[in-house]
């Protein structure tokens, strides 16, 4: 705990150098640090998102990562993650271990932050919501705070020296978490899921940079400004033949002659 205070206004002065980073929505934060149990959902871009997003923050009392266990691997880096409050937990084996840890921290009024998508995105757009996030907001009983990074860059991601925006959205009531009826599990997972990216979707549309609108404009432009196929030039009719010259049309065939034998 005590490199991470040391930690903590370093990296915030280095990141504010680095990055021109704006902050919007900040009393919705403020909202829900009351000592309730609270998860910061974000979308995810790049490498740096979480540590981004912490020096947002900004609380001495250190705030829970997860993070996919590969990043621990590099000694260096592990630790750096760890200092940060990041804890490792390794996906799609089912680690509850780790899952019932940070759960009951976050009964305690820790914040924990999930990355909905599960991993970065490559295009910088919102990815597939998965289902961890919702799993330990109802198991916690937290409120959900739903978070857009928007880097003001035309493809949407991470350069150096480039703007940054974090906009925390209004959070999602515990309430609204809960899954009330056990035999739709499935389908109220998946409103859950619909109601945070389109949280997520507002939060962007919301605040993007001018460069984003003008590209999000420029792509419907782009389809209509299509030039028209070119007509078919005319061909001449042909000359209809007259009544004699019409070969005469074949007689019917009688429907008996395309039965086959019949099953006895």
């Amino acid at each position: 705990m005590l490199l991470y205070w040391i930690l903590l206004p370093i990296i915030w002065v280095l990141a504010h150098i680095v990055f021109r980073i704006q902050v919007i929505g900040r009393e919705n934060l403020k909202a829900v640090r009351d000592g309730r149990a609270y998860v910061i959902a974000p979308n995810h871009i790049a490498n740096l998102d979480p540590v981004l997003i912490a020096i947002t923050v900004f609380d001495w009392k250190r705030l829970r990562i997860l993070a996919k266990e590969e990043l621990f691997k590099n000694p260096l880096a592990g630790w750096f993650l760890r200092c940060m409050g990041a804890v490792s937990i390794e996906r799609g084996k089912g680690d509850t271990v780790t899952l019932e840890k940070i759960t009951n921290e976050c009964k305690n009024g820790t914040g924990v932050m999930i990355f909905p998508e599960g991993t970065r995105t490559k295009t910088g757009k919102l990815g597939m919501i998965k289902s961890g996030a919702f799993v330990i907001a109802a198991a916690a009983g937290a409120d959900m705070l739903p978070v857009r990074i928007i880097y003001g860059t035309k493809d949407g991601r991470l350069h150096l020296f480039c703007k940054v925006r974090i906009v925390f959205g209004e959070a999602i009531p515990a309430a609204d978490l809960q899954i009330k009826d056990p035999s739709h599990k499935i389908a109220e997972l998946r409103r859950m899921k619909n109601r945070l990216k389109d949280e997520l979707e507002a939060l962007l549309k919301a605040n993007a940079f001018d460069v984003q609108q003008a590209e999000t404009a420029a792509a419907p432009a782009a389809e209509t400004a299509k030039p028209a196929a070119e007509k078919p030039t005319e061909q001449p009719a042909e000359a209809k033949p007259t009544a004699a010259a019409q070969p005469a049309e074949m007689p019917a065939l009688p429907e008996a002659a395309d039965a086959g034998p019949q099953d006895a």
